[in-house]
């Protein structure tokens, strides 16, 4: 007798041998379904034992191989009975326990909540509410000619390419009847379309609005999105300056964050206004402004990857709006002025909660999510 024909026939002696006592030992189904696995799961003894069948002579191959499987069948056929006799047995212990007592307090659900962002779209409109900016919607599929045109986006501006923006299905040049750029229709890239139709419709000033909601850009990847939210306000009237700009925005930043944190702002570009301008805070996860120049607060802050170190973050783009805005909303640039703020959401949800990956407001862990 071959060698391999030995260990093939000692394998089905020790499993056939064994297979019965150990399954009636287990005392409950998964003990049960570890013990089958030992045997015929993808790594089990008879599974083994059939991965030999190559090397066995040729004459003896077929009556091992149908020992084999007959000893499988078996094995599975007294896992199967074991499973429910444990199943019948546990059932006929619920029916001779002592009944439910119906007096006992019941465990009862728990209330959901607001997602973070929710709550901070909130607050955010509360804040510029009680300014006194009216709040306002907008559109999320939008024409081409309220997102790009009116706002004064050059035709050849990058977030007009297909590979920037959603532009919806039938809204491409040449389908439907559309020969204009501005007749197309694309998911809206920010929420200054608000800016561009309050503009348009009303004839009357002053006009002081707020508008927050999705977002769609065609980015995503470990920092971005192809959805996320944003805030949207601007104020016009006759007289307005930059200074009534930084007026507002100081005055948000130290009711949402706290009078302790500082606020600066940078020169910029956007098509949309001129002079334009980015305001940022101080970074409230390493909090450079508490004990300012201290140890603690240098090793803090070297080692904030949310500000990269600088001690500050980037909140959102701001300015004066631009003439061509208002001439593309019907009014006089000569005769009004306004100044015009957009920021994300999410990264306000992140700084209000102290969040320091923007990325855990999206992942849905419940456990994360209640502690904000």
């Amino acid at each position: 007798m071959s060698d391999a024909v030995q260990k093939f026939e000692d394998g089905l002696a020790r499993v056939a041998a064994g297979f019965e006592t150990t399954f009636a030992q287990c005392p409950d189904e998964s003990s049960l379904r570890a013990a089958a696995a030992k045997l015929i799961g993808g790594s089990g003894e008879v599974t083994q034992l059939l991965k030999l069948m190559p090397q066995l002579p040729g004459d003896r191959r077929k009556e091992l191989g149908q020992r084999a499987n007959a000893l499988k069948n078996a094995v599975q056929s007294a896992f199967d009975a074991r499973l429910e006799g444990l199943a019948r047995a546990a059932r006929q212990a619920d029916l001779e326990a002592p009944p439910i007592d119906p007096s006992l307090p019941g465990r009862g659900l728990s209330r959901g909540a607001l997602h973070p962002i929710t709550r901070t779209i909130d607050a955010l409109l509360d804040v510029f509410s009680s300014i006194g900016f009216e709040v306002t919607d907008a559109p999320e599929i939008e024409l081409a000619d309220f997102n790009f045109t009116r706002l004064g986006f050059p035709p050849d501006h990058p977030a007009t390419d297909m590979q920037d923006s959603f532009f919806v299905a039938g809204g491409e040049l040449g389908a439907r009847g559309v020969t204009r750029f501005e007749d197309q229709v694309l998911l809206r890239t920010h929420t200054s379309n608000a800016q561009v139709h309050e503009m348009s419709r009303r004839r009357t000033i002053p006009i002081a609005c707020i508008s927050a909601g999705k977002v769609f850009r065609r980015d995503d990847d470990a920092t971005h999105s192809p959805m996320f939210h944003q805030i949207e306000g601007f104020w016009v009237d006759r007289g307005i300056s930059f200074a009534h700009l930084k007026g507002v925005l100081t005055t948000f930043v130290k009711r949402m964050f706290g009078e302790q944190v500082p606020v600066r702002f940078r020169p910029s570009y956007f098509p949309f206004v001129e002079p334009g301008g980015e305001l940022d805070v101080g970074c409230t996860i390493c909090r450079p402004y508490d004990e300012p120049g201290s140890d603690a607060q240098r090793a803090r802050t070297a080692t904030c990857r949310v500000c990269k170190s600088t001690g500050w973050l980037e909140v959102l783009g701001c300015g004066m709006i631009h003439p061509v805005v208002f001439e593309h909303c019907g009014w006089d640039p000569k005769e009004v002025t306004g100044f015009a703020f957009g920021m994300g959401i999410d990264r306000i949800a992140m700084l209000r909660h102290n969040v320091g990956d923007i990325r855990l407001l999206y992942e849905n862990d419940i456990r994360f999510l209640s502690q904000l």
